[in-house]
């Protein structure tokens, strides 16, 4: 007999494993991801704090450099609001929270309309970026002796290297606020419901009728198994692992599964 599902653990108990099933949605994590670590290590006034702080910068830049995220970012902005509009004669919608919402897409794609050229243009042009970010690309390339002007910059005090980057990352505010807005609520649109993988395995078929952006797969914190997810837009598969030692190919587990299920359909 097929047993119950478990009442899932609090969200604060929960592991989030996230899948995008698109690029738009890909590449916005991946910058969610670049942005948190630039402002994590922007924080700190130790030389390495500096350098994984410039790292990240210039893993950002090489992401702009690849495509036309602004204007990405204002086509998700525009299909945010076209979406949410359609709620504004809904009696069972909180109304000031969705005025609230709506304005804040507004103001967002009238930051982005504001920005004059490609968002990395003024930072392209700066001969101290572009050294670094030439010799990251070899291994150990940006130590003391490849790039002496750098090694100079790590050794001004930390006010100024803060200053610098801060200034430098300051070109990315609107459209990270932007990114971080289209994540939120891509992620609020789903409702986090109770399955299970037997054996470890799990599959669903999604509706083309109702796109899924990003599936979400919340495990408890204390189980021996992490989610992997793969699919496309007509279905995905989450599939559990364990992991024997770390270093050695995860197995998965035979374990029956209760987990939670997120699709972000908005």
């Amino acid at each position: 007999m097929q047993q119950p599902h478990r009442k899932p653990a609090p969200v604060a108990d929960h592991i989030h494993y996230e899948q995008p099933l698109n690029e738009r949605i890909r590449t916005f994590l991946r910058l969610e991801f670049l942005f948190r670590q630039a402002s994590r290590y922007l924080a700190g006034s130790s030389e390495w704090d500096s350098r994984n702080t410039l790292h990240s910068l210039l893993e950002i830049m090489h992401i702009f450099g690849r495509a036309d995220l602004k204007t990405e970012a204002m086509k998700e902005l525009d299909r945010h609001i076209q979406k949410l509009a359609k709620l504004e004669q809904n009696p069972n919608v909180d109304h000031s929270l969705l005025v609230g919402i709506l304005d804040e897409l507004d103001r967002l794609i009238d930051q982005l309309h504001g920005i004059n050229g490609q968002i990395i243009s003024t930072l392209k042009k700066n001969e101290f970026l572009s050294a670094i970010m030439q010799r990251s690309a070899i291994p150990g390339g940006t130590c003391d002796f490849d790039l002496p002007e750098y090694h100079f910059w790590l050794k001004q005090p930390a006010e100024q290297r803060t200053r610098d980057l801060s200034g430098w990352l300051h070109h990315f505010d609107s459209i990270a606020e932007a990114i971080q807005l289209i994540l939120r609520l891509t992620r609020d649109s789903a409702v986090m419901r109770p399955e299970e993988a037997p054996g470890g395995f799990f599959q669903k078929t999604l509706d083309p009728n109702l796109p899924c952006q990003m599936v979400r797969v919340a495990v408890p914190a204390g189980a021996p198994y992490f989610a992997e997810i793969s699919g496309g837009k007509h279905r995905f598969t989450v599939r559990f692992l364990e992991v024997p030692v770390i270093g050695e190919r995860p197995l998965q587990t035979r374990q029956d599964v209760s987990f939670s299920l997120g699709c972000c359909i908005i």
